[in-house]
């Protein structure tokens, strides 16, 4: 395909972004949206995503339409009349706008595949990544469906990849700016979110799907005990049965550690946007207290630091690295250069406000 960037007269562009998932890259590609609207004010941005995630694009107010995809539910069922209804009913969303630019900043036949389906204006173009980063699961068969493919360098972070591919299309040099624009997610109900009567809490994103990712469930337990000697509740989300089990154990006979209910995407956001202190290994819900700013300890361990680390606000710290296991006296330096050295005259949630029922 050519490998001319996309030239724009005018400002007031119709643009489609193809990224469906998953959580951490969803939250990832938001910076690109800022950089448009930076130079185009007046685009009109809107976003295929993975139904799951939804909501979380909607906190960010510079997408003006949300296209849900549903691949991961629709491939188990994909010859029943009601999925091919909804599929159909996808393609026509699709279609209703033409776009003078679609971006697909995933990478994959599938993610391809939707910006091909896309409508677009006469002289409409699609732009996406010419190559893989370093053991990234791209597949190089999504060329075929650019006008313009976007070469990124090998250890792209996950940001950069993104940003680059939009900067390239429309003509303009990403900045050292960063912003999400994230906004806080609505209010809640106490029942939904037992912590919003805390006055402050620390929380423990402990939960991954590979194994190889996890933090000792001991190393865990002493970051815990050190924040009880500064009045610090820690609060334990799960997703899964084995999470929950995992949870169980961090907190057992810790009386500042509460394992919380199952909480939907939302209610997730919530507790990490209002964290005093997030501490987590390298997932989804890591990746959204960083892009918040709030004070987090990224914990890299199987996974390269350089892939996802946030390097954007002086409120993250990243420690670790792939087969270099965080140790509990870097996670208790990284707690003082956030939060300042601990008050030893601290008592054990001595106040009321910062107790949970």
């Amino acid at each position: 395909m050519p490998g001319s960037l996309i030239y724009c007269s005018r400002s007031n562009l119709n643009i489609l972004i193809v990224r469906v998932s998953s959580l951490g890259d969803v939250v990832h590609n938001m910076p690109l949206l800022a950089d448009v609207h930076r130079h185009f004010p007046d685009a009109q941005i809107d976003w295929v995503v993975e139904e799951a995630y939804t909501d979380l694009v909607g906190l960010n107010p510079h997408v003006r339409s949300i296209i849900p995809i549903a691949l991961r539910r629709w491939r188990k069922r994909l010859w029943s009349a009601s999925v091919r209804a909804e599929i159909a009913a996808f393609y026509r969303r699709l279609r209703a706008v033409e776009y003078d630019l679609v971006l697909d900043t995933q990478g994959l036949l599938k993610t391809g595949l939707v910006m091909q389906m896309a409508r677009l204006a006469p002289g409409g173009r699609r732009a996406g990544l010419a190559n893989a980063t370093e053991d990234s699961g791209y597949e190089p068969l999504s060329r075929l469906f650019h006008h313009l493919s976007v070469t990124v360098e090998l250890r792209a972070h996950a940001v950069a990849r993104g940003r680059a591919v939009a900067a390239a299309a429309l003509g303009y040099a990403a900045t050292d700016e960063i912003d999400f624009a994230l906004q806080a997610p609505a209010a809640s109900t106490s029942a939904s979110r037992p912590w919003s009567e805390l006055n402050r809490y620390a929380v423990f994103f402990h939960g991954t799907a590979g194994a190889d990712k996890q933090w000792p469930i001991a190393s865990w337990r002493e970051i815990a005990a050190m924040l009880a000697a500064r009045g610090m509740p820690v609060l334990l989300p799960w997703g899964d049965r084995k999470e929950l089990a995992r949870a169980q154990q961090i907190a057992a006979d810790l009386p500042n550690v509460q394992v919380l209910p199952q909480l939907n995407l939302m209610d997730a956001v919530a507790l990490a946007q209002g964290a005093a202190l997030a501490i987590g290994v390298d997932t989804g819900l890591t990746h959204v207290a960083a892009a918040y700013c709030r004070p987090t300890i990224e914990l890299y361990i199987a996974s390269p630091r350089w892939k996802t680390e946030g390097y954007w606000s002086p409120n993250i710290v990243n420690l670790g690295d792939a087969g270099a296991v965080p140790s509990v006296a870097e996670v208790a330096a990284a707690i003082d250069n956030l939060l300042g050295p601990a008050d030893p005259a601290a008592e054990l949630l001595s106040d009321p406000a910062n107790r949970w029922a």
